[in-house]
């Protein structure tokens, strides 16, 4: 036997087994019944369609840190970690790699700066929407979870069987 076909053995994931959790976090900028909505471009997901400015939590930082970050990031504005409001919370079950995903909504007390499409190799344009009129091409889980915020909701759950 050929030692380097020794190697040991990775044991399937049970159900008992901790879940790894892909954590988004996206920014809810409202003015007067308005949302501020970026068109995605030159991306690996929902190329095209409006999205709220968001990213992703990264390893060694706490959540309200990624969204300050991501809000200097894609427009170029500061938030104090403490000015953060989360608004809502969705879980979703991704329908194309069934992954996990908790994506959540915050909402800013006050900015410093001038709102600006700091990241134009990945954002076409920032426009300002009706909450009550979303584009038909907004993804999916974000105008479902801008429809909750708008009806008070803190929490849903979205893509999961019944």
């Amino acid at each position: 036997m050929n030692p380097e076909d020794i190697r040991p053995a990775t044991p399937p994931p049970c159900a008992s087994d901790p879940l790894t959790l892909v954590v988004g976090v996206h920014l809810v900028l409202t003015e007067a019944d308005r949302v501020l909505l970026g068109r995605r471009r030159n991306t690996s997901y929902a190329a095209g369609m409006w999205h709220l400015p968001a990213g992703h939590m990264e390893r060694g930082e706490p959540v309200t840190r990624s969204m300050t970050r991501e809000a200097e990031e894609e427009l170029g504005i500061t938030i104090a970690e403490d000015d953060l409001l989360l608004v809502h919370a969705l879980h979703l079950l991704d329908t194309d790699d069934g992954r996990s995903r908790l994506q959540l909504f915050f909402r800013p007390t006050r900015y410093k700066g001038r709102l600006r499409n700091a990241e134009p190799h990945k954002c076409g344009e920032l426009r300002w929407w009706p909450l009550d009129g979303l584009p038909d091409d907004t993804v999916p889980y974000t105008a479902h979870a801008l429809a909750g915020i708008t009806r008070g909701s803190t929490l849903s759950t979205v893509g999961w069987p019944g």
